[in-house]
C-alpha cells in the first residue's frame, strides 16, 4: 500500500494513471491545478473519485509541490503544458511550467528522500526522425518551444540522477490517444467534428506520421517502468512501433464513423514549416525487454473505444471552435 503522488492527475493521461494505481492497490494522492471552483478535472467523474486524495496546488510553486509530495513514497510527474501551438504564443509559459515545475518535483523529491520518481517526457524531444525506429539514443532536437522545454526538463532529471543519486526515471510516450483527450489533438477533433454533423472537417498538416498508443497501454507502461529497477537514471520509450500518416488516420476514423465529409486544411492548425515533426516511429525494445510490457489495444480497437466515449461525452466538446 505505497502512497503515490500523481501530478497532473486531473488531466487526460494522469487521470487514467491515477485510476490504474488505485486498481493496483496504491494509496493515490492527486495534485490538481488550483482553481476557485475546487474542480478536479477528469477525476470528478471517475468511479475511483472517493479513493483518491486530491490536493489543489500549482506545479510552478515549490512549496505547493513539496507539501504535496510530503508523506509519499513514489512520485509520477505528469503536470505540464502540452499544447504545441500555444508554445509558439508563449514560450515563457512552457519554461515556467515544464522546466521550473520539473525542478520543483526533483528538488522536493531529493529533500524528502523519495525512492522512485517518474518524470514524463515526450517523443517530441526527438524532432523529425533521423532514423527509424527511434530508440532512446536518438538525438534530441527542439523543433518547438514545447519540445525544447521538455528536453531541458529531461536533462535536469539526468543531472539530478548523476549529481545527487535521485532515483529518476524518464518516461517518453509517443502519441497517446483515448477517452478524455483534448480536442486540440487530431483524433478527438476529427471525431467531435464528424459526430456534430460538420460537412467539412478542419485539420492541420496531413502528411506527418505518428506512432499511436491507446491511453490504457500508455499508463500500463508507466506502471511497469516504475516497478523495474533497471530503468533508474534512464529514458525509456512507450510506443507501438508502427506509424500512420495523419491523412490515413483521418480516413480510418471517417470509415469507422461511416461519415463522408470533406477534409480541409486550416492555416491556423498548421505548424511553422521548420517546426513540424514529420515522422515519429517508436523503438520499444527497451520497454519490452526491461519491463515485459505488451500492449492490449490495436489501433482499430482503441479508436472504436475512443469514438464510443466521445459519442457519449460530445456535450463537453465545442467542435467548431479551435483554441491553441
Amino acid at each position: 500500500m505505497d502512497k503515490i503522488l500523481v501530478t497532473g492527475a486531473g488531466g487526460f493521461i494522469g487521470s487514467h494513471l491515477a485510476e490504474l494505481l488505485v486498481q493496483e492497490g496504491a494509496r493515490v494522492k492527486a495534485l490538481v491545478h488550483y482553481n476557485s471552483k475546487n474542480q478536479w478535472g477528469w477525476i470528478e467523474e471517475s468511479e475511483y473519485r472517493a479513493q483518491i486524495e486530491v490536493v489543489l496546488g500549482d506545479i510552478r510553486d515549490y512549496d505547493s509541490v513539496y507539501n504535496a509530495i510530503k508523506g509519499c513514497e513514489f512520485v509520477y510527474h505528469l503536470a505540464a503544458l502540452i499544447g504545441i501551438p500555444y508554445s509558439y504564443v508563449s514560450p515563457l509559459a512552457y519554461i515556467k511550467t515544464n522546466i521550473q515545475g520539473t525542478y520543483n518535483v526533483l528538488e522536493a523529491s531529493r529533500q524528502l528522500g523519495i525512492e522512485n520518481v517518474l518524470i514524463t517526457s515526450t517523443s517530441e524531444t526527438y524532432g523529425t526522425a533521423q532514423y527509424v525506429p527511434i530508440d532512446e539514443k536518438h538525438p534530441a532536437v527542439g523543433q518547438s518551444p514545447y519540445s525544447a522545454s521538455k528536453i531541458a526538463a529531461d536533462q535536469l532529471c539526468v543531472s539530478y540522477y548523476r549529481s545527487f543519486g535521485l532515483p529518476v526515471k524518464i518516461v517518453r510516450p509517443f502519441n497517446t490517444y483515448g477517452p478524455r483527450q483534448s480536442a486540440r489533438a487530431i483524433i478527438p477533433t476529427v471525431i467531435s467534428q464528424a459526430l456534430s454533423g460538420c460537412k467539412t472537417i478542419k485539420v492541420g498538416n496531413v502528411h506527418p506520421t505518428r506512432d499511436l498508443t491507446f491511453v490504457r497501454d500508455t499508463v500500463n507502461g508507466f506502471f511497469k517502468i516504475a516497478k523495474s529497477p533497471s530503468t533508474v537514471g534512464e529514458a525509456i520509450n512507450i510506443g507501438m512501433g508502427t506509424e500512420i500518416s495523419v491523412g490515413d488516420l483521418i480516413r480510418k476514423l471517417l470509415e469507422i464513423l461511416g461519415k463522408d465529409v470533406q477534409i480541409v486544411q486550416a492555416d491556423q492548425r498548421i505548424r511553422p514549416e521548420n517546426s513540424e515533426v514529420e515522422r515519429l516511429v517508436c523503438d520499444n525494445t527497451k520497454l519490452r525487454e526491461q519491463t515485459g510490457w505488451v500492449p492490449n489495444y490495436t489501433l482499430e480497437k482503441g479508436l472504436t473505444e475512443t469514438i464510443e466515449w466521445i459519442s457519449s461525452h460530445l456535450h463537453l466538446y465545442k467542435p467548431t471552435l479551435y483554441n491553441v
